[in-house]
């Protein structure tokens, strides 16, 4: 059997998400979870207007999410630990015959992190695809959705520090972790970064996730962040990244936003990290001079699709963006 993850632009069927449940992402206030269930709420309806969406909600949260969310939107009750659907659930892709089947990965809380909890997690890349009725392609590897970038041609971005993790697959090789992939998403290069954004790789981070990097809105173009202020870290971490990069590819920087900090320290607020959808482009705002740059940027790489943009400042503090919360699944071929 043969499968195949198609690039982010190719025709959906739905988005799936995650409603926040009580932790360490709703935060400690009862304002604090008024932001983060409005922040996620507000991508919905942004995605809304172009396909339907699918919501995972805690048992216990199903009558809040009802407050902040349309009746067009689908809830579906499973427990939750936290609510980053692209690294918790599966990944979608296509079998030989065009339909559609999902790869489990198995989740362990981004590499066994202390602050985390996934015994609920762990078991929502299985309850999506039982609901949305397709086969199961059962892996092995410790992997997420946020850690790879695929061209849908059968070219895959990965970094070092996500997949060949001690946290996550201590015993695997650079070959290993190709042969698996390879084997899940029909891919035949596997091009290595070495690390992801700085504040990503800082405690209560990713340990460096490509899809804050990277994207490819089509084959053989890569849309980059562009850290251009030399006092931030990530200028360094991106100089590293580029000799990284594909040569035989088109690069276009994509610029990060003019903000540097926040309370917390360095940012790594990127507009990278957006959501393609059938007709659009769901993208991060900051409220920063840069959106409206970015977003131009966006709308020339996919051209034919409208860009929308939305608040995603309230999502990065509590450690992702818009591409982070959500996960495609395609429609059969």
């Amino acid at each position: 059997m043969t499968w195949r993850m198609p690039a982010e632009t190719a025709p959906q069927d739905r988005i799936w998400m995650a409603f926040p449940p009580a932790g360490y992402t709703l935060g400690d206030s009862a304002e604090d979870a008024d932001e983060a269930r409005s922040a996620w709420a507000a991508v919905a309806h942004a995605v809304l207007e172009f396909e339907p969406v699918t919501m995972v909600v805690d048992p216990a949260d199903v009558a809040i999410a009802r407050t902040h969310l349309s009746t067009d939107i689908e809830i579906v009750p499973a427990p939750l630990d936290d609510a980053w659907m692209r690294d918790i659930g599966p990944t979608f892709v296509h079998g030989p015959g065009g339909g559609v089947a999902g790869v489990d990965w198995v989740f362990n809380g981004w590499g066994q992190q202390d602050w985390a909890t996934w015994d609920k997690d762990a078991l929502i890349g299985r309850i999506v695809l039982e609901h949305a009725g397709v086969e199961i392609i059962s892996s092995d590897l410790v992997n997420e959705g946020g850690g790879i970038q695929v061209d849908g041609q059968g070219a895959v971005l990965v970094t070092e520090t996500v997949q060949l993790d001690l946290g996550r697959n201590p015993s695997l090789t650079k070959a290993d972790v190709e042969t698996e992939l390879r084997r899940t998403l029909g891919v035949d290069r596997v091009i290595w970064l070495p690390k992801g954004l700085a504040r990503d790789s800082e405690r209560f981070g990713t340990r460096g996730h490509v899809d804050i990097v990277a994207a490819i809105p089509s084959p053989g173009l890569l849309l980059v962040h562009d850290q251009r202020d030399e006092s931030h870290p990530d200028a360094d971490v991106m100089r590293e990244v580029r000799r990284a990069l594909p040569t035989d590819w088109d690069i276009v920087d994509l610029p990060a936003p003019e903000v540097l900090k926040d309370d917390e320290g360095w940012v790594d607020y990127s507009y990278v990290n957006h959501l393609v959808v059938n007709g659009g482009v769901i993208a991060c705002s900051f409220g920063d001079a840069n959106d409206a740059r970015a977003a131009a940027i966006l709308a020339e790489a996919y051209p034919g699709r409208k860009v929308v943009s939305v608040e995603a400042r309230p999502i990065f503090a509590r450690g992702g963006g818009i591409h982070c919360i959500t996960q495609q699944q395609p429609r059969p071929l």
